[in-house]
């Protein structure tokens, strides 16, 4: 558990919004080719326990989600929905045809498993711009996932993103308690500057039911998107309770 003498408190609020994370629903479809299980009717499961917005990650290699998932879940869900993708032509020209809530810009590598870590918006500044003035003039509102650093988050408002979502997956692997605490610092810092700069603020990557308490210890977080722990608790449980469970874990209800 972090140190709670650590400055990070001001600004942290109960009215988190939960985004759940279909992708790995997908996963065990994509594993055998068949129709199910179907991520469109896990989308529902969650909106109806609760969920306040559904995210899924299209990728490249369509290792998941597939066009076909955004297109049924852009006509049936009724709580924002967020599209996860690259910063590509081909992914850019799918969300301006089905027009999601919101666009997250990630990094994307074959190679891995999952995302690595935040995207380098100052470093690729000139190859991302066009693309996000492409999704805003759409009417989309557009998130950077970045590491928690100042400078990506200037780069990202000068681009002209709305929100920054800051990468967890530091904090939420971090193998001692000195490590956490230093992480979650770094965490508060960037979103308390994003915040200040004139941001939204989400958070995301490697969430579960044990951390996310200390997540939500973060100031002016307004959104956590959480997907890998929520399916895997639904193996077990089923996916509205896993959904529920996820949502009393971080108001702080007893379970």
């Amino acid at each position: 558990m972090p140190d709670t003498n650590l400055p990070i408190r001001a600004g942290a609020g109960v009215n988190v919004r939960l985004g759940v994370n279909v992708d790995h629903v997908a996963t065990i479809r994509q594993a055998r080719a068949t129709r199910y299980p179907d991520p469109v009717f896990a989308a529902s499961l969650a909106e109806q326990a609760g969920a306040d917005q559904i995210t899924i990650h299209v990728r490249e290699d369509r290792r998941h989600v597939q066009e076909r998932d955004l297109r049924v879940m852009k006509e049936t869900v009724q709580v924002p929905l967020n599209l996860e993708m690259a910063a590509t032509d081909e992914m850019l020209a799918m969300a301006l045809k089905y027009v999601p809530d919101t666009v997250t810009l990630v990094p994307e590598k074959r190679e891995e498993q999952t995302t690595e870590g935040g995207l380098d918006v100052v470093g690729n500044r000139d190859a991302l711009a066009p693309h996000v003035h492409s999704l805003r003039e759409a009417g989309i509102v557009v998130s950077m996932f970045v590491d928690p650093d100042n400078a990506q988050c200037d780069a990202s408002l000068g681009i002209g993103a709305a929100t920054v979502e800051l990468h967890t997956g530091d904090f939420c692997e971090a193998s001692t308690d000195a490590l956490r605490n230093n992480e979650l610092l770094k965490l508060a810092a960037a979103a308390r500057h994003a915040h200040g700069i004139g941001l939204a603020v989400a958070a995301g990557h490697g969430i579960d039911y044990r951390n996310v308490a200390d997540i939500m210890l973060l100031p002016h977080v307004e959104e956590l998107n959480i997907g890998h722990s929520i399916v895997a608790r639904a193996i077990f449980v089923g996916l509205e309770r896993a959904v529920g469970e996820m949502l009393r874990r971080m108001h702080r209800y007893e379970l």
